[in-house]
């Protein structure tokens, strides 16, 4: 996740780290290239086939379509990128909500508080090693006991493990009396959010926008920002080689954006910053017990924060 003071509108213009301008340099240059050879070649174009020379006209009309085409999908991957967000912030609530039950309703079981305020922390960076397909082993070893971090790293579905064993472990709590039975069900129902949170960043995360809808659009986009400096060159010249590739950014930029919200638990500069909110997770419940993070809050590198 990019995080920057706000600029003003005219540094804006030439921010560099933290726009779309890296990944799409290349292709922009690829129009900016066919602006200065169609506007080289259109007297010869012309001369040989004035008949088929193209105009402005049709590619304003392919500009309005595809752009309502590609609001439609950066619509639809923004809905994913925000649904992922609040289902992260409501982890964060009943992390929050399970670890004050438990300070509040067992106060002399310390040891028990803080056991639970690492296992919530764990199951946090679980499941972010789970949505982005890495190893959590060093992040469940330096708060979880070494067999359960074998039986944790041995599973499919790690976070879905955790939480079992954080159920058992509460449900221990009530056989030896440290809570009643009124209390353990209130807890419960913050496990089931966090079931219900952990389940739904999977769902986000295992289905992806159908491919051949992204093909199609790469594939529109491209071909139109190729074919649209030959329609200009005839109208207006040599300016065609400054509006085309300006024109060419605005779809390209919108084509990428869309690309990379779509998966919003990867780590590329515009993705959620997992590592962070696992260490606000973690150091919001630990607060409350007085236990120690385990984690350091992630430094921010050219304005990325991971």
């Amino acid at each position: 996740m990019i995080v920057r003071p706000h600029l003003h509108w005219f540094r804006l213009l030439f921010v560099w780290r933290g726009s779309v301008l890296p990944y799409i340099a290349t292709r922009l240059l690829l129009v900016l290239a066919v602006s200065v050879a169609s506007v080289l070649s259109l007297d010869w174009w012309m001369n040989a086939h004035a008949a088929s020379a193209l105009s402005i006209p049709p590619f304003t009309l392919m500009g309005v379509a595809l752009a309502i085409f590609l609001g439609f999908r950066n619509s639809v991957s923004y809905e994913r990128y925000w649904e992922a967000r609040k289902q992260w912030g409501a982890l964060l609530i009943a992390a929050r909500s399970l670890t004050r039950e438990i300070a509040s309703f067992a106060p002399p079981e310390i040891e028990l508080q803080q056991r639970v305020a690492r296992m919530l922390a764990a199951f946090a960076y679980a499941l972010k090693h789970q949505l982005r397909r890495t190893d959590p082993r060093a992040d469940l070893a330096c708060r979880l006991d070494p067999a359960l971090v074998e039986h944790v790293c041995a599973a499919r579905f790690p976070p879905a493990v955790l939480l079992l064993a954080l159920g058992r472990e509460l449900a221990a709590a009530q056989r030896n009396g440290a809570i009643s039975d009124l209390q353990l069900l209130a807890m419960d129902r913050n496990l089931n959010l966090l079931t219900e949170a952990s389940g739904a960043c999977e769902r986000i995360a295992n289905t992806p926008i159908p491919y051949t809808y992204r093909v199609l659009m790469n594939r529109t986009v491209m071909v139109y920002c190729l074919l649209l400096p030959v329609g200009l060159s005839t109208s207006i010249g040599w300016l065609t080689a400054v509006v085309a590739p300006f024109i060419a950014y605005t779809f390209l930029a919108l084509d990428v954006i869309g690309e990379q919200i779509e998966e919003p638990f990867g780590t590329e500069p515009n993705d959620l910053a997992l590592a962070s909110m696992c260490h606000g997770i973690e150091a919001s419940v630990c607060e409350l017990v007085g236990e120690t993070p385990r984690s350091a809050a992630p430094a921010v590198v050219d304005y990325v924060v991971t």
